[in-house]
């Protein structure tokens, strides 16, 4: 007689996969009293809420403010520029941005070159060389383009159609980075946009320099071609500060920038350079514009990667505000109600940007999950106390109906 086998064990379902890191609990999939889980009295969700929303409400103004900084450093490049360029005489663009160039060298090519393994010098040159020659060729004449134009085309135009770059980056990110917005972030670009608009419709009425404008078809096409430049390199920059590191991005700038704008300088600008009167003064306008120049090249892969190269260049907006509250009273421009209403108009804008996340719809996990509501629910560790928190980073996860989130 044959024994009976002895029962086979029953397989137990595979555990869920380990949510993304962007998986956040906020107030919407908080847990109710009988859903499942631990439940959270009326007081505890409360008070959960209460923190979420403390942390929503900072996580946005350091946004906005982190963008602020970006634009002070570049109303100092602007002011150090308009100096050297309208008191001395010394149109020296290419030089200036070598000047940089070498900085972000002497820093961040020398960190690099000691570092040992995958992350040495050498070892990124073999695998990514190429890819970092090109991007600090587009860097470089981002640069020089727009910086160009101001000879050719008037303030005005310069103003308007630096705004390019924004519908350039919105557009990149979507099809390479795969971010996805929603209505209240177009809405906020427009606002922004709109902003900007009142600016330079202020200029026109109190009479502000315009700029020569002798070949203004040429000029506009340089700002175009500059503001496209920067979407492609500002895009470029947040992926490989996302997914490498951001010292090797400045790093590889610096050394390919620097070889590449010292070649332009000894063709096109050597004897523009040899023309500048050349005293303490003129050598600190080009410290200072260097130093604005290195901290803003230092500080925004920083704020890209907190936030996003779309909402930098929305915040990038306000700089040409203060660098005509300055004007006010270095240069006596002339004052309008309208540049006010301009400035907040613009942070208004900012506000409404950064006041929800977009998602990114490359990991299979989230997406299948954001089209799928009533998808399975997914543990979070409970090694640790559960704190909630929210993100407002341009890769953070915020959506209509979230994936349910269990509170251990």
């Amino acid at each position: 007689m044959i024994p009976p086998e002895p029962p086979q064990p029953q397989l137990q379902p595979p555990p869920p996969p380990a949510p993304p890191n962007h998986v956040v609990t906020t107030i919407e999939n908080l847990p109710a009293e009988g859903s499942g889980g631990v439940s959270l009295s009326a007081s505890s969700r409360a008070s959960m809420r209460q923190r979420i929303r403390k942390v929503l409400n900072r996580e946005m103004l350091i946004s906005v403010a982190l963008g602020q900084v970006l634009s002070l450093l570049v109303c100092g490049i602007g002011l150090t520029s308009k100096y050297l360029a309208e008191d001395f005489h010394a149109n020296t663009p290419v030089f200036q941005s070598f000047l940089n160039y070498i900085l972000l060298f002497l820093v961040y090519t020398t960190t690099l070159a000691v570092r040992q393994g995958e992350e040495n010098l050498l070892a990124i040159l073999r695998r990514r060389w190429w890819k970092y020659m090109i991007l600090g060729l587009i860097d470089l004449e981002a640069n020089y383009l727009v910086v160009k134009a101001y000879q050719y085309t008037t303030l005005t135009s310069v103003q308007l159609l630096d705004c390019f770059v924004i519908p350039v980056v919105i557009l990149l990110s979507w099809f390479f980075l795969l971010i996805r917005y929603k209505a209240v972030h177009f809405i906020g670009i427009v606002v922004c946009i709109l902003g900007m608009g009142c600016m330079v419709g202020a200029d026109v009425l109190v009479g502000r320099h315009q700029g020569a404008g002798e070949n203004k078809l040429v000029g506009d096409l340089l700002v175009l071609g500059g503001a496209t430049l920067y979407g492609i390199s500002n895009v470029w920059e947040e992926s490989i500060i996302r997914t490498l590191s951001r010292v090797e991005f400045l790093g590889m700038i610096g050394l390919f920038g620097a070889f590449f704008s010292g070649i332009q300088l000894a063709i096109m600008e050597h004897k523009e350079l040899l023309k500048v009167p050349w005293d303490w003064q003129i050598g600190l306008l080009y410290v200072g514009f260097s130093a604005c120049m290195f901290g803003l090249y230092s500080f925004m892969p920083v704020v890209i990667k907190k936030t996003s190269a779309t909402s930098v260049n929305l915040s990038l907006l306000t700089a040409d505000l203060y660098s005509l509250f300055c004007g006010l009273f270095l240069f006596h421009y002339k004052f309008s109600g309208l540049y006010l209403l301009s400035f907040f108009t613009i942070l208004i804008g900012l506000v409404l940007y950064s006041s929800t996340s977009t998602y990114i719809a490359q990991d299979p996990r989230v997406y299948k999950q954001f089209r799928n509501p009533s998808g399975p629910v997914v543990d979070l560790p409970s090694t640790a106390q559960v704190e909630p928190s929210v993100t407002y980073t341009s890769l953070g996860q915020e959506t209509e109906e979230e994936p349910h989130v269990r509170v251990a």
